[in-house]
């Protein structure tokens, strides 16, 4: 029995062919009963007897075969955004000419026929829904199909799915889960999928620690390129572009991909990428937020999304629905004074809507096709929990909902492996998870810049403070990668976008006299407080003789757990409000002078925070918000639910892999007594060596042997 189907014998050909039959019937009724309520209610669209809407939607599914081949060719020329008008024009013209040309019915303008496109896919969507058919399965209906075509095919007189099938490796990120809250979601009994692997055996659960930063970026570079130590933050004062970096704009996460690939990421061979921040030096790109300017990746891969019959229009409306969703919970947590709690208004609203369905069942769709082409590798970040989480909390009721979505994608996915050309293990796993908590200004009445402004004491001073706009970052995506080749920039909305456009990310002249005095960020209860006009990193003694004061004002303010600054005497220091930490005082940990300012974060606090001190482009000051002895944390943003620093269990990420692909024990380490893959870097090694078992990466004896046949120079690209 395959591991990446754990739960299903291999398919035979009649339970096959009964299965496509059944979805077959089951799109043929409900597209019917969709057109029949369609056609009632929308003004000039009329119909004399049920049988012509019955007729009307074998048209329709006749029709999406019939157009299917020259939509690709579209598609392979037009690009992503050529099979997005392709399709929906199809769509159109399949429903146009079905109501204009078949006996019994009429229409009389098109945009009676738009109407019933879109009343058509609500009907679809909720029959399927109250038969009991996952969401999913229809948005990856056509690839499905198309995939058991190919299983029966491949199978010696047709039978079943070939054994001896090459292996492939499927990794799903589920952004934002932590390891407690997935325990909990198992146990509620919304993650059946998982817990179905988890019970039967075929996989093992594992915890994971996120380093400080633990944040996507910094997690994302270590998964997929092994390069966490490029990261510090969410966003950064850099010093050699001379202004903020935000990784989750496009053109800022391309420069901070150059800087850490070194061609071999996780993908690379022939992987794919799809909805992730960097590549991991894929072959196949889609949805990629460093390479947004090269587009979304080949049209062919969008155009059953696009094309196949209501379903962009169900997409929209379920979006529309989901937003419909969020204003009725947020309005609950407010009349029923659920506390913590932030504003969940505004367009954090339409870009939950956009993120956790039309853009999820894009992603769906697009990791269905590359399962389908059979990629070696194939990464997908699902971001759905994680958005709501930030508003909602870790684990309020519509944050551990998202989690059963998740699930049910997890579901559709390992039925199209089932039928694959590669027999494909699957794994999954998340890059950091997420801790509850009133926000820093909620505690204290004051932002972080603020309060940094007051303890300086200089009149006038000039301070730079990076946008709260996380969430922009799926869509920003998006935009960008299908606006490729029109402009110098990308596409960046939301608070960070209108300050670019006002001339706020302008690079400073070369003396950093166009610098301000202060930048201050914010990823979760991670804080950092950079001096740009200096132009390196000031130690403690130089900031205690420009601004008295400055760092026993922060330790002590309420809202902040510890300061890390370095010191020219004796290197890193945590200042707390009642002792002081000397991080690099041993191997063995941190000497303590009075209260130790790392006790409430655990025995990886020290690490980490020796760690997070030395990377490049670090504050000058880092900050972490207190904890409290239910693991509360207080984010310098406005999020509910954060992650960035320590604290509670935003650093206890999951891993759940195939139970016959073992972690090395040289990969672990004990936290808090507990052996686990310490920091993303380790995790990345041990899904290379995978992979590297599976046969799914070539050596460097390999590579080299290439060379050489090629006539390439030795360590030539791949």
């Amino acid at each position: 029995m395959s591991p990446a189907d754990p739960h299903r014998p291999p398919p035979r050909w009649w339970t096959v062919t009964l299965s496509d039959v059944g979805d077959a019937l089951l799109g043929l009724v409900t597209t019917a009963v969709g057109l029949g309520i369609a056609i009632a209610v929308v003004d000039g669209v009329s119909a004399t007897n049920p049988g012509s809407v019955l007729l009307a939607a074998l048209a329709v599914a006749v029709g999406d075969l019939v157009l299917r081949p020259p939509l690709r060719l579209l598609a392979r020329v037009g690009g992503a955004m050529g099979a997005l008008l392709a399709g929906l024009g199809a769509q159109v013209l399949v429903a146009w000419l079905a109501l204009t040309m078949l006996p019994g019915l009429q229409v009389a303008n098109a945009w009676g026929v738009v109407q019933v496109l879109v009343i058509s896919g609500v009907v679809m969507a909720a029959g399927r829904w109250v038969w009991g058919a996952s969401d999913s399965d229809y948005v990856v209906g056509d690839v499905l199909r198309r995939a058991r075509a190919h299983a029966r095919r491949a199978g010696e007189g047709g039978g079943a799915v070939p054994d001896d099938r090459p292996p492939g490796l499927l990794v799903v990120q589920l952004d934002g889960v932590a390891a407690p809250v997935l325990a909990q979601a198992v146990d509620a009994g919304l993650a059946p999928t998982m817990a179905r692997w988890t019970a039967d055996g075929t996989h093992t659960l594992r915890t994971w620690w996120a380093q400080a930063p633990s944040t996507t970026p910094a997690s994302q570079a270590g998964l997929l390129h092994g390069a966490a130590d490029a990261i510090c933050s969410f966003r950064w004062w850099d010093r050699e572009a001379g202004r903020l970096v935000v990784t989750n704009h496009p053109d800022d996460a391309a420069l901070v991909e150059r800087r850490l690939s070194d061609g071999r990421g996780l993908l690379a061979d022939g992987g794919a990428a799809v909805a992730t921040m960097f590549s991991g030096d894929a072959e196949r790109q889609h949805l990629v937020m460093s390479q947004a300017r090269r587009g979304i990746g080949p049209g062919t891969s969008y155009l059953r999304f696009f094309a196949s019959p209501f379903v962009l229009a169900r997409a929209v409306t379920l979006t529309v629905g989901e937003m419909v969703k969020e204003l009725y919970q947020g309005r609950r947590q407010r009349v029923r004074d659920v506390r913590p709690r932030v504003p969940r208004r505004g367009w954090y609203v339409v870009l939950r809507g956009v993120t956790n369905v039309l853009l999820r069942d894009l992603a769906t769709s697009v990791v269905a096709e590359q399962l389908v082409r059979g990629a070696p590798v194939v990464f997908v970040d699902l971001v759905d929990y994680d958005e709501i989480a930030h508003h909602a909390g870790p684990t309020r009721p519509e944050a551990m909902r998202a989690l059963e979505g998740l699930d049910r994608v997890l579901d559709t996915l390992v039925r199209v492996t089932a039928a694959a050309p590669r027999d494909y293990r699957v794994v999954v796993l998340s890059d950091h998870g997420q801790s509850l908590g009133a926000t820093f200004e909620q505690v204290t009445g004051r932002t972080l810049v603020d309060v940094v402004r007051r303890l300086m004491a200089e009149p006038g001073v000039d301070a730079v403070q990076a946008g709260t706009d996380e969430e922009w970052g799926p869509l920003n995506a998006f935009l960008s990668s299908a606006s490729a080749g029109r402009g110098d920039r990308s596409v960046v909305l939301g608070p960070q976008g209108r300050e670019r456009r006002d001339g706020g990310d302008v690079r400073p002249e070369a003396d950093g006299a166009a610098a301000p005095d202060v930048a201050v960020t914010g990823s979760g209860n991670l804080g950092m407080v950079w001096f740009p006009r200096a132009g390196r990193r000031l130690v403690l003694e130089e900031v205690e003789a420009r601004w008295p004061g400055l760092v026993r004002g922060l330790a002590g303010t309420p809202g902040v757990g510890l300061v890390v600054v370095d010191t020219a005497a004796r290197g890193l220091m945590a200042v707390g409000p009642g002792g002081v930490a000397w991080l690099e005082a041993g191997d063995d940990g941190a000497a303590v002078d009075g209260v130790d300012p790392l006790a409430r974060y655990g025995a990886q606090a020290t690490d980490d925070l020796r760690r997070l001190g030395r990377l490049a482009e670090v504050g000058d000051l880092v900050l972490l918000s207190d904890v409290t002895p239910e693991g509360h944390v207080h984010a310098f943003e406005e999020q509910v639910g954060s992650h960035g620093g320590l604290g509670g269990a935003q650093n206890l990420a999951v891993l759940l892999h195939p139970a016959d692909l073992a972690v090395d024990d040289d990969l672990l380490a004990d936290v808090d007594g507990v052996r686990m893959p310490v920091g993303a870097d380790r995790v990345h090694e041990q899904l290379l060596r995978w992979a590297t078992a599976l046969g799914l990466r070539t050596t460097a004896a390999e590579r080299a042997a290439a060379d050489v046949d090629t006539g390439r120079p030795a360590g030539g690209s791949p």
